[in-house]
Parts: C-alpha cells; sequence; structure tokens
C-alpha cells in the first residue's frame, strides 16, 4: 500500500491497541520475548493482528517492538533480528491487505546514549537493520515508539529513513515533570516535535506512560508545536498489582469516553498501548464516529 501521511493531518484515524498482553492471554509465558513468536506460533500472532482489524483499526503494528539487536541479546536471538522483524511484518501485512495499514515497531535499545552506553554508531546500525527488515516485509511506514531519549530517537529516525524510503513516525513517553508533559530526561513535545521535523520524520507523537486523560495537553501541545500529523497512544490508566498480576483498571467504555478531548487537541492518530485490547479500539472506533 502506498500512503501519503497528507491524507492522516486530514482526519482521525484509528489505530490497534497493546500486543504484548494479548500475547499472554494467548499462552506467551511472563518474561518471554514476544516477538520469536513471529517465529514459534505465528498463529497467535496473526490472530492479534486480526482482532484489531476486526475491531476498527485503520492502522495496525508489527510484532517486533523487541525485535532488535541490542533488546534480542538479552535472549540470545541478535542474530536472528533480520528473520523475526520480516516474519512479523510479513503476518501483520498478509491480516492487513489492502484497506489497513501496517506500521512497523521499533522500540528503545534499553541503552543510554547519553551514558556512554554503546556508540551511537552501533545504535544507528542496529535500528538500520530493523528497519531493512521492516520494509522487506512489506510495511507501509516505521514507528520509533516508546523512547525516553532524545538522542536515541533521533538516532532510530535517522537510521529508518537511511535505510529505507518509507514514512517514520518518532512516538515518546512524556510522563514526568511537574505536569506530567515531558519525558524522564526532560524533553518536551516541542522539543521532540523540531528535532524530529528536522530529522525528516512525517508524524510525531506520545505513547505510554499515562492515561488517556493524560494525552489531551501532550497532543495539544504537539499541535501547537508543529504542523506534522500527532500520533497519540495511551494505556489504559495505570497499572496496578491484583493478585501478583499487573492490571490496567480502565475498560473500553471509560477509555474511549476520553477519545473526543484527546482529537479535538490536534491527535490525528489514536490508540491504545499497555493493557488496552481489541475491545477498547471497537469502543474507540464507536465513539469517534
Amino acid at each position: 500500500m502506498t500512503i501519503s501521511f497528507d491524507q492522516f493531518a486530514e482526519r482521525v484515524t484509528v489505530t490497534d491497541g497493546a500486543w504484548g498482553t494479548q500475547l499472554q492471554l494467548r499462552g506467551l509465558p511472563a518474561g518471554a520475548c514476544p516477538d520469536v513468536w513471529n517465529l514459534e506460533n505465528p498463529d497467535a500472532v496473526e490472530t492479534v493482528a486480526r482482532s484489531y482489524v476486526d475491531a476498527g483499526s485503520r492502522v495496525i503494528l508489527t510484532n517486533t517492538f523487541c525485535s532488535g539487536p541490542f533488546s534480542l541479546s538479552q535472549h540470545s536471538l541478535a542474530d536472528r533480528c533480520a528473520e523475526i522483524v520480516e516474519a512479523g511484518a510479513a503476518i501483520s501485512r498478509r491480516v492487513a491487505g489492502d484497506a489497513v495499514a501496517v506500521f512497523g515497531s521499533i522500540g528503545p535499545s534499553g541503552k543510554i546514549v547519553m551514558m556512554g552506553e554503546v556508540p551511537p554508531e552501533e545504535l544507528r546500525n542496529s535500528f538500520a537493520v530493523q528497519a531493512g527488515a521492516l520494509a522487506r516485509g512489506g510495511v507501509d511506514a516505521i514507528l520509533c515508539e516508546t523512547f525516553t531519549e532524545l538522542e536515541e530517537a533521533l538516532l532510530a529516525v535517522g537510521a529508518a529513513r537511511a535505510a529505507t524510503d518509507l514514512p517514520v513516525i518518532a512516538s515518546m513517553t512524556f510522563d514526568s515533570g511537574p505536569d506530567k508533559t515531558a519525558t524522564m530526561m526532560g524533553t518536551k513535545p516541542a522539543d521532540l516535535a523540531a528535532a524530529a521535523a528536522e530529522a525528516g520524520a512525517a508524524a510525531v507523537g506520545a505513547n505510554c506512560g499515562a492515561g488517556p486523560d493524560h494525552f489531551g495537553p501532550l497532543a495539544a501541545l504537539f499541535a501547537e508545536a508543529t504542523d506534522l500529523p500527532v500520533w497519540i497512544k495511551p494505556n489504559a490508566g495505570l497499572p496496578t498489582l491484583r493478585d501478583g498480576r499487573t492490571v490496567f483498571p480502565m475498560g473500553p467504555e471509560a477509555f474511549a469516553a476520553q477519545a473526543r478531548p484527546i482529537v479535538d487537541a490536534g491527535a490525528s492518530f489514536i490508540g491504545g498501548c499497555c493493557g488496552t485490547t481489541p475491545a477498547h479500539i471497537a469502543a474507540l472506533c464507536a465513539a469517534l464516529g
């Protein structure tokens, strides 16, 4: 599918919800790498992708958030990065068909650039490997998501743009500061908007870290700072521990009830992050008409 991000600036697009928790419901063990299931249990991954398409998502992601070489090295799988990523992209592409767009997910490495934990060039190369595999798997765009360090996010955006000709989205987690509109390292939405635009990003935004009540102000700050489409994906509230399990308390209707203010504040894309389900996405679609 050939897409133009101009179309996403003109109307709100409902994306998908969480993947990891959905795979856990289908038997993924706690602490296991979800992305390995692209090879070992592709039917389960396909079921999750299809559940979001059936719920009304117009954009679905790929099960590749943890597929970078640095993340996979924790499971002794770094040498299988390209294989895992291409398989994940192909699964979402197959389910999406021609009617739904597929954005390839790239998450942070777990390393801190400013602390010198790894040379920037190594990070750039690792993101390029992941982005190239996503492109070969057939994605329509690349999403660099859940970053907390601006320098790493920009390395990912730059690597994806150098390795592919696909549009790239930059999304960070803003859950710190007095008004909770900064990343844990102090980056503000306007900082990301300016730097990502200069790096050639096609859209910018925020995901994870808090429930939807937190994201209207963030969407507004992005809309004030940039003309790029704004990507928003809240959690289903803040997690709590219940009987030894992490539980996200916000149900689909309560989640969806807060969507309109986020859209009115400037969001071009809206979906769900941790704790959200196909039911949350169906409720979003209903709430937004």
